[in-house]
């Protein structure tokens, strides 16, 4: 018998896998160059079934993702995991230097993006935050063995996890 628990899991698992499928969908068709209307043309289908598969609406069948995949020029399995963002941070990542990393100033470049970056300086109690956190710091080095990077990297990410948390609530 499955329980409503394990139901809302298995509902929102195919949900994150049919908004990842029509992203993926999506940027491969556009890092190919190709129009809606052309990938439509070349698959026997209308321009508004691509629409729905790259919105999620709807899913398409198995030999339409081979022949997209084909088109594409990319595997099923690469078409199903398609993900240009995430590769180009990937690549981005892998060639990133230690640096080149000190040389570039994150507030301001992600302040672009989020400009709360730009003036929370002038707001918060930046000293009473930063000992707190040096603590936790501290308290990672001290508990774990970690060296001060490590204990930097793994506060950062059991804040991101917290902040996933709060998002889906």
């Amino acid at each position: 018998m499955m329980t409503a628990c394990r139901y809302t899991f298995l509902i929102k698992t195919e949900e994150m896998i049919m908004m990842r499928l029509g992203n993926s969908l999506f940027h491969a068709r556009k890092k190919c160059g190709l129009s809606q209307e052309e990938v439509a043309e070349k698959l026997g289908v209308s321009r508004q079934t691509i629409s729905k598969w790259e919105t999620d609406e709807t899913l398409p069948d198995i030999r339409q993702s081979k022949r997209m995949a084909v088109l594409y020029r990319v595997s099923l399995d690469d078409l199903i995991d398609f993900d240009i963002d995430m590769k180009e941070i990937e690549q981005a990542i892998e060639k990133s230097s230690v640096e080149k990393d000190e040389q570039v100033d994150w507030t301001k470049a992600w302040g672009k993006k989020y400009p709360i970056l730009l003036k929370y300086q002038s707001e918060v109690n930046i000293p009473n935050y930063g000992m707190r956190l040096r603590e936790m710091l501290d308290e990672l080095k001290a508990e774990y063995g970690y060296s001060e990077l490590d204990a930097f990297l793994v506060l950062k990410d059991i804040l991101a996890q917290e902040w996933k948390k709060r998002k889906e609530k």
